[in-house]
């Protein structure tokens, strides 16, 4: 399983998911159906989408306390997601090493994100783990 792909496609659901402003999980098989996943990748799209969705909220907070001068509303779309997922593995996913979690972030920001996309969500995701642990 490329777990990059599978965090590719929670991105791309979450942002129709935003454009929509539709939460509902109703969408997510016809998703699933138009894009070429692996069965694993689709099993972990599937078992963590439902996680992300419920947990939006707390997620949202914990990235908008580490926003400085900035909302979560001017936050480009695509930034805000991979951040959402980010935030999500680190929060409620302790079999993925929070390290792992932010650079596979700054990696998808790279291919995704506008060109400085990948240092805002490093400091994003910097801050939160440095505020997490105390480091």
């Amino acid at each position: 399983m490329s777990r990059k792909k599978a965090r590719i496609g929670q991105m791309q659901m979450l942002y129709q998911m935003d454009v929509t402003k539709d939460y509902s999980l109703e969408n997510l098989a016809v998703f699933l159906e138009n894009f070429e996943f692996a069965e694993d990748e689709i099993n972990y799209i599937e078992e963590t989408m439902p996680q992300i969705v419920s947990n939006i909220n707390s997620i949202d907070e914990t990235i908008s306390n580490h926003l400085e001068g900035w909302s979560l509303s001017r936050l480009a779309k695509v930034d805000k997601e991979i951040l959402r997922i980010a935030v999500y593995e680190i929060l409620y996913r302790k079999d993925i090493p929070d390290e792992v979690s932010i650079n596979e972030a700054i990696e998808i920001s790279k291919e995704y994100g506008g060109e400085d996309s990948f240092k805002f969500i490093n400091g994003i995701l910097g801050s939160i783990y440095r505020n997490m642990y105390n480091k």
